[in-house]
This record gives C-alpha cells, structure tokens and sequence, in this order.
C-alpha cells in the first residue's frame, strides 16, 4: 500500500469538501495460480497485492452525493433515491451498483462525499473493478455503521458487477480482495465459496508481473465457448462440474467428444490438481516445485485450453533457460495482460532490462514491468 496515495486522496478530500474523511484501502489481486477452474466449481490460489484503490468518504449535508474520480479528473453528482445504471458509463456503474444492491436490502443511506485514485495498472488484469466495488461498500458499512459481514459485502460487489457492469463474473476477484491476508495466500474453494489461508515464504525470491499492453478481441467468445465446452462434457458425466472428475473418468467418453474439447477438460482437471500441489509446496516450502508448476499450468493454458497468445507465450519462454526465474505462467483470462514470474531479488533489473529490449525488438511494443507484494485485504486506513 502506498502511503503517497492515500495521503493524496485525503489531502484532495479536504480541500474540496472541507472536512475530515474516513480512509479505505481496497487491494487488487493476482492469481498464483488456478486458471478457468473457477467456473468449473474448482479451485483457484488468489492473493491481495500492494496495490489497489485509496478512498475517502464523509457525509453530506447536502441533498445529492459527490464523487470525484482523480485518475480521470472527472466529478459525477447523483441522487441516492434516482440510482439507475449509466449508459456507456465508465467507474460511475461500479459505485451506483454497490449503492443499488445495499438498497434493495432495505437499508437507508445518508447522502455521502467521496474521493478515491488507484496505483493499479490499466489492462493489467489485477482487478481494479473489484477493489472500487470493495472499497465502496467497505466505506459504505464503516460511514453508517451497517454491520454487514465481508461475505455479505462480496456479495454486494459481485451483484454490483453482474446487474450494473454487465459483467457475469466469478467471485474471485471480489474475495481476494477482501479477505487477502499479508505474504499470503488463499486457498479458495469455488463451490463453497470458503478459503484457507497459506503463508509464503519467498525467501530470496519476488513476485514480478510483466504486461504484454496486449489484449486480443478473441477474449469474450472465447471465454463463453470454453465454459460451454466444461458444462457439456461435465453433463456427459452427470456431474455438476469438471471439479468432480479425474482424468480416469474422462477417458471413458474420449471417443464421444472431440480431440480439442478432451484437451480443454483434461487442462482443467489438471489445473485442479496442480493447485493442491502447489498448496502442498508451498507448505513445504518448496520454491522450485512452486515455479514447475507455474510453467506446467502456462503449457496446459497454452497448448490444450489455448487461451494464450504469441506475446505471453514469447514472455514465458524467454525465462526458461535463465537460472534466477524458477517459473512463470500467464495469468488471467487469456489473450494478452500478463504473466506472473517468481525471480530472485537481485535479478529484477537486469532481467526487466533484457526482457524489455527482446519484447521490443519482437513484437515493436512495450511491455511493463510490476513488482508485487501480497498483502491485506480491504481495511481501513488509520
């Protein structure tokens, strides 16, 4: 978390509103790793990162609320008894949804002031959407005191997305964020929606993710055909999801589906699995069985689920034969965004040097470079 940004947003708070605010901060999150299981009712191994959404909140006498988005430089004023989504709205949708879905559960709010500016890079795919709808309903519960638990709140944040984003997602992002705890971790179970916690000790090591600054326009239909693909096979297999089989069930109906769509359930069956190894490793302390893993989950990603695309597959490779990266992997939906590589400390100059000049000299764009360390969930700032 950085101190600058949220002193930046208290100090605006104050000389636009004149008063004191209330200080959240609502962290994106990465995924280590357990790619596409989340919709397979499976399990995936998110984590609360350093950087995410500073936001300051107070009460208002007046009879309209008032946001100010300084990363856009943009004002927006609204009604709390008029709340309706935007038409080609941008972050507006994120806050209306949250304040529509604590309406509909008959809870009366007080017209409120708020400021808030992230350090989340844009089209990095560490969630900035569930870290604004975080930290909305977080300083919403603190303000007027609603007594909402945080699995409540995701909730809200989840619904938030679905009815007013337009976005049918998982409840990943909005957990991590909330329930991340520091230099750890979660365990989440996709099918009931319940984590545990796994402390990791890098040691030498460090976290750095690299963005293509890609994103092909494959990603929705391909996103849709792939969860088609899981739902039919996993009716094949009268079972409610490709959580509940093993490659040994799979087998059987090999000769009644399609060579791709066995490779697209046999990468998720695999993933599952590697996420309870890499679980395993991570309590064993094991940081080169950690790394294997990552770059098995890119290859099944890249070559039996092909989700990836030559830039994530061209960062990937170019770690392979360098000695002071145990593993890397894409991370996210596919496509294009980034990659997730575990590097010793004392490599990440040299390396970000090299990869960039190669990136450039391939592809004739930038890549960008971003440390990362694991961290709390949403909380407020004292």
């Amino acid at each position: 978390m950085d101190k600058k940004l949220i002193k930046n947003v208290e100090e605006i708070f104050i000389n636009i509103f004149n008063k004191k605010p209330l200080l959240i901060f609502s962290p994106g999150r990465i995924n280590l790793i357990g790619e596409h299981t989340d919709y397979n009712d499976g399990f995936v191994f998110p984590a609360a990162i350093d950087k995410g959404i500073a936001l300051a909140i107070q009460k208002s006498e007046l009879d309209v609320c008032k946001v100010y988005a300084k990363d856009m430089d943009e004002f927006y004023e609204f009604n709390l008894n008029t709340i309706s989504p935007i038409k080609n709205g941008n972050w507006h949708n994120y806050i209306l949804g949250v304040i529509a879905e604590v309406q509909k559960k008959e809870i009366h709010l007080e017209n409120f002031n708020i400021v808030f500016s992230g350090d989340i890079p844009k089209g990095s795919g560490m969630s900035s959407s569930a870290a604004l709808e975080n930290s909305i309903i977080y300083a919403l519960d603190e303000l007027f005191e609603l007594h909402l638990s945080k699995k409540e709140m995701i909730n809200i944040s989840q619904k938030a997305e679905h009815n007013y984003a337009g976005v049918k997602c998982g409840i990943m992002d909005q957990y991590a964020s909330m329930f991340g705890v520091e230099n750890s971790a979660l365990l989440l179970d996709c099918r009931i929606i319940e984590a545990k916690t796994y402390q990791i000790n890098f040691k030498d090591y460090k976290l750095l993710l690299i963005n293509s600054n890609v994103k092909h326009d494959l990603t929705e239909s391909a996103y849709n055909d792939r969860r088609n693909v899981c739902e039919k096979i996993s009716k094949l297999l009268n079972v409610k999801a490709l959580r509940d089989v093993c490659v040994s069930d799979l087998k059987m109906i090999q000769t009644k589906i399609s060579d791709e769509d066995y490779q697209k359930a046999l990468y998720v069956i695999e993933e599952n699995e590697r996420v309870q190894l890499f679980s395993k490793a991570i309590l064993a302390n094991d940081l080169k069985s950690l790394g294997e893993l990552l770059y098995q989950s890119h290859k099944g990603l890249s070559e039996k689920y092909k989700v990836s695309c030559e830039e994530l597959d061209f960062l990937v490779d170019q770690t392979k034969n360098n000695i002071n990266i145990l593993g890397a992997r894409m991370m996210g939906g596919g496509f294009g965004g980034c990659t997730i590589n575990l590097i010793l400390n004392t490599e990440i100059v040299a390396f970000t040097r090299d990869i960039k000049k190669a990136f450039m000299s391939k592809f004739k764009k930038e890549c960008s470079i971003y440390p990362v360390a694991l961290a709390n969930g949403t909380h407020v700032v004292n």
